[in-house]
């Protein structure tokens, strides 16, 4: 496979995720795929503002997030992300030390 197709199926199959974690499976929380996963929707952003960031293109994690959602964080919260319990956000911690805070 030549690099050029490589490239277009991964950007597809982002896509794709992008589209089923936010169309499809809204229900599912980023505290549960952090959790479970070690990364979540706002990780997906991050990257994404990195890989924008590491080509010359300002971006600022508000907008990485809104590209990424299709709506601002505010919007997002209010329409779909539930209160966290106790056991949820000890168990977030432990995912975001080992995953993200290194």
């Amino acid at each position: 496979m030549d690099k050029q197709t490589q490239l277009e199926l991964e950007a597809a199959a982002f896509r794709t995720l992008r589209d089923h974690l936010m169309e499809k499976r809204t229900d599912v929380q980023n505290i549960d795929m952090m959790n479970l996963a070690g990364f979540c929707r706002n990780c997906l952003s991050r990257w994404y503002q990195e890989a924008a960031n590491e080509r010359g293109i300002e971006m600022s994690k508000d907008e990485a997030r809104e590209s990424f959602y299709g709506m601002t964080m505010d919007e997002w919260k209010a329409n779909y992300q539930t209160d966290a319990s106790p056991a949820q956000q000890k168990d977030f911690k432990k995912a975001f030390d080992e995953n993200v805070g290194k």
